[in-house]
């Protein structure tokens, strides 16, 4: 009686946590103004695409959707290299005032990001990089959290298996190759999936940095779009429908190892 107490409260929780999601799906398929009717329908009555077509037509949104598209894909391709090479010589390399460092980046974790928007984009603007691609990507090429995320799982590696390689005649560069990064797979899932994600729901950083409405993110388009359409909940709930599923099918297909890397070390 009390697993399934337990069960049921869980699948309680569950259904309201999905609720919403479900809703949002259900509204972005209805006619306009279906969803301003009291009390309002749960399931379409007459379903439709018409919302998708208009915002991946002359909505704007299909642009703006490879534009975020193409900046959560390369900026997850920089952000794990960078933090993964960061990572692993924090946690087995030895050089001088490792531990100092790593203990100033750890402290820096208390800083707001807004705090530092401001030096960042002059410091972009000196360079010519505001209104360009790689002004929003730098930001994202290394993050505190990946690092240390990368280190706290490649100090699990066992010391003696890199200094056998070593005593073999494998180069540094080698045994990072060939024995540490395999071994890393669960956690790389794992900050590749948060990086994607923080790039794909950026939107303060691309704002300020990106000027030319050709160059907008998802999230930015869909909030200029919903200034003009206010009043038409269908049409913003199609837009938030293609916000949220390319993130929630990554999500889906790596879970895996996604969990896997980030209770690694919590158990013996």
């Amino acid at each position: 009686m009390k697993r399934i107490a337990v069960n049921a409260l869980l699948w309680a929780f569950a259904l309201l946590a999905v609720f919403p999601l479900v809703w949002m799906v259900c509204v972005s398929l209805m006619p306009a103004g279906s969803a301003s009717s009291l009390p309002p329908p749960l399931l379409p009555r007459e379903p439709t695409l018409v919302h998708y077509e208009k915002l991946l037509g002359d909505g704007g949104l299909k642009r703006a959707f490879i534009n975020s598209l193409a900046l959560a894909i390369v900026a997850t391709f920089v952000s794990v290299s960078f933090n993964t090479l960061a990572g692993y010589a924090f946690a087995k390399l030895r050089f001088k005032h490792r531990e100092r460092v790593f203990g100033l980046l750890i402290a820096a974790l208390v800083i707001p990001g807004q705090v530092a928007m401001l030096p960042l984009f002059l410091m972009l603007k000196g360079m010519g990089l505001v209104n360009t691609w790689m002004g929003v990507l730098i930001p994202s090429m290394a993050g505190i959290f990946g690092i240390f995320l990368v280190r706290q799982y490649a100090r699990g590696v066992p010391d003696e298996l890199l200094e056998a390689a070593r005593l073999d005649g494998a180069g540094e560069w080698r045994i990072f190759w060939n024995i540490v990064l395999p071994t890393l797979k669960p956690v790389l899932v794992t900050l590749a999936v948060f990086a994607f994600l923080g790039s794909w729901n950026d939107f303060m950083w691309p704002l300020i940095v990106l000027t030319d409405g050709e160059m907008h993110t998802l999230p930015v388009a869909l909030a200029a779009l919903s200034r003009e359409h206010v009043q038409d909940s269908e049409l913003m709930m199609a837009g938030a429908v293609i916000t949220v599923l390319p993130v929630l099918a990554l999500f889906i297909a790596l879970q895996r190892y996604y969990m896997q890397g980030l209770l690694m070390g919590s158990v013996k």
